[in-house]
């Protein structure tokens, strides 16, 4: 499904494009289970901030995401932002030592 335009179920910002992503990534059986329509830069940034493995064991769904405290913290900021703003993402050190592995 494309991008379309309505309210981030991560942010709660409205008149944001948004994309779905997968609560379980399809990887790890989850291309027909549950979806959120994320805005680009929660989506981008949840996935700059977690393995595909980690967002299927640890955060399986949108609650257990919120209430991660970096996610929780990137939340608090982009509220602030406007609608238009796409931020640049960058991978966190902890996700690119992990990768090396």
């Amino acid at each position: 499904m494309g991008p379309t335009t309505t309210c981030c179920e991560l942010c709660g910002r409205q008149g944001v494009t948004t994309t779905e992503h997968h609560l379980v990534p399809r990887e790890y059986g989850g291309t027909f289970g549950e979806t959120a329509h994320l805005c680009i830069p929660c989506h981008k940034q949840v996935h700059a901030l977690f393995t595909n493995e980690e967002l299927a064991t640890l955060y399986p769904d949108l609650n257990s995401l919120r209430n991660n405290e970096k996610i929780h913290k990137y939340v608090k900021w982009i509220r602030k932002q406007p609608a238009s703003v796409i931020p640049l993402t960058k991978k966190s050190n902890e996700k690119k030592r992990k990768r090396k592995r």
